[in-house]
């Protein structure tokens, strides 16, 4: 699908996992520095030499960082925020056990841990991405070969098989596939041609058959068709399947409806990933028939597929018998105002919804206010919610005030890329001002809201304890009114995000044409009053 539309407007997004090779050397240094010099907990415990030190460091740093990109792993589409916290926090608990025992006693134990992570955890993707011939295979794929080995886990991404390193893997793969309940796949045939990368699909494939798989990932592999094929031993031999994620492999409608016939049952799935594919309306109804059939599904991702409205209405349909779901992201489809009616519907069968993407579905008003509307009455413990690049106007303001109102466990909110103004967004602000203790994250860029807007969001937001970012970039905010945000939050200027994209001068189709600066910052300060004694939920 072509996003290239959206894509050039959205906020430029930096990953934080993995950490590059410099900052685990700084991290392992300052470990180093924590355990042989003199602090509080040194001097209650006693320090480690700097030898000692050093080494219990690295072994603390590398522990840290395969708890968290065990972590990332598990959401590979995050900013790595919650990967990077973990890393943290597996350090300092470490840092605070090698203190309180000895340095022997200690060094056992962190021996211990990174065996015990070694025997269930087997992972070469770490590292450039490249070709991998017989004898490099050789040497990789030799832990796995090791008797009574523990090995329950094995990802081979990011490493491209050809014919001679398949068939080095392929009697390895078949002594494990006993105790093998997690397999990752994805991107691992990259820049081979066609021919190879299905007969290597078929060694695989053949060898993992009769597996009793949890979790799948065949990912990044440019299937298709054939490639799906090429799976279909291993794919019809899950019966027990949890997790499958099929993201970014070229499936489009005969793919999906191969996908669909292969899958012998869907009773104990709960994540199926199916992002960035071509898949269309009529590939979709395959997909979607797979999701009627998962009634225990818990988070469904069918973001950038080229969905329209026809199969956006056939998908909500579908979603209508998972009443399980958690976590629902349709990112970037072209389902339009009728989709998002359907969608409305399911949504209100939703209970348990945590977070919900619904960015760049054309959704307009209309579609906007069903659903705002359907999640007002469900959803109770919605964290995150997102729905940006939707066309949504202020008219819609109300409706959307209104269910954030009643979403006090709010964390998240990105309403970027719309056309709220002040009037819209002075009105959502007033939906935040009471409780919401949980929200961290404010997205309200490109929304042509002026000083007045950015100033009542601003000072709402900056009283919610642990608030970490207000995006309101690419706005019209006059420059009186970016300082004065600024001095909202002097004391935290790094939860405020840049103003690089604001256009001070900028207007918007409804100014009158004779509007000088003065004046226009004077209708913000109208505005502003006249909402002052505005209810949340209020319609005209």
């Amino acid at each position: 699908m072509d996003t290239t539309s959206n894509s050039k407007h959205r906020p430029f997004s930096i990953k934080l996992w993995p950490p590059s090779e410099g900052t685990r050397l700084v991290l392992v240094q300052r470990l180093t520095n924590n355990l042989s010099s003199n602090s509080i907990f040194t001097q209650k415990y006693g320090a480690l030499n700097k030898e000692d030190a050093e080494e219990n460091a690295k072994k603390i740093e590398d522990i840290a960082f395969n708890v968290a990109n065990e972590q990332y792993d598990r959401e590979p589409d995050g900013d790595g925020g919650a990967a990077v916290q973990l890393y943290a926090k597996e350090c300092s608990k470490l840092l605070l056990e090698v203190l309180k025992r000895g340095p022997e006693e200690k060094e056992k134990e962190l021996a211990s841990q990174n065996n015990a992570s070694a025997e269930t955890f087997f992972d070469m993707s770490k590292g450039q991405r490249a070709f991998i011939k017989a004898e490099e295979a050789e040497n990789l794929l030799r832990p796995l070969k090791e008797p009574g080995n523990s090995y329950t886990k094995i990802c081979f991404s990011n490493r491209s098989f050809g014919l001679e390193a398949a068939r080095v893997a392929e009697p390895i793969l078949v002594s494990l596939k006993n105790q093998l309940k997690e397999v990752d796949l994805s991107d691992f045939i990259a820049g081979r041609p066609e021919t190879e990368a299905l007969e290597v699909m078929n060694i695989f494939s053949a060898a993992l058959e009769g597996s009793v798989l949890k979790s799948l990932n065949l990912s990044n592999n440019a299937l298709g068709e054939k490639g799906v094929r090429a799976f279909g031993s291993l794919l019809k031999s899950q019966s027990c399947l949890e997790e499958l994620y099929l993201m970014n492999d070229g499936i489009s409608e005969e793919a999906a409806k191969a996908v669909c016939e292969l899958i012998p049952s869907t009773e104990k799935l709960k994540v199926l990933h199916f992002h960035n594919n071509m898949t269309g309306d009529e590939g979709a109804l395959a997909i979607f028939d797979v999701v009627k059939r998962s009634s225990l599904l818990e988070d469904f991702r069918c973001s950038s597929t080229r969905v329209g409205s026809g199969g956006g209405v056939a998908l909500a349909k579908a979603l209508e018998s998972c009443t399980n779901l958690k976590k629902l992201d349709l990112r970037d489809n072209m389902f339009g105002v009728e989709a998002g009616f359907a969608l409305s519907k399911a949504l209100s069968k939703h209970l348990d919804l945590v977070e919900v993407y619904l960015s760049y579905l054309n959704l307009e008003d209309e579609g906007t206010v069903a659903i705002a509307n359907a999640l007002k009455e469900s959803a109770p413990s919605l964290e995150v919610l997102e729905m940006a690049g939707n066309d949504i106007t202020a008219a819609a303001a109300p409706t959307i005030a209104a269910c954030i109102a009643a979403k006090q466990h709010l964390t998240k909110l990105n309403l970027a890329e719309n056309e709220l103004k002040d009037e819209g967004t002075i009105q959502i602000s007033k939906a935040l001002e009471e409780g919401h203790t949980l929200l961290k994250e404010v997205d309200m860029s490109t929304n042509f809201i002026r000083r007045a807007g950015a100033r009542h969001l601003a000072l709402v937001v900056v009283q919610k304890p642990g608030f970490r970012l207000l995006n309101i970039n690419g706005n019209i905010i006059s420059d009186d009114g970016v300082d004065e945000v600024k001095e909202v939050f002097k004391k935290y200027p790094d939860v405020l995000g840049s103003f690089d994209e604001n256009d001070p001068e900028g207007d918007d189709d409804d100014d009158d044409d004779g509007e000088n600066s003065g004046e226009g910052e004077a209708n913000e300060d109208e505005l502003e009053s006249k909402m002052k004694n505005l209810e949340v939920g209020q319609e005209e």
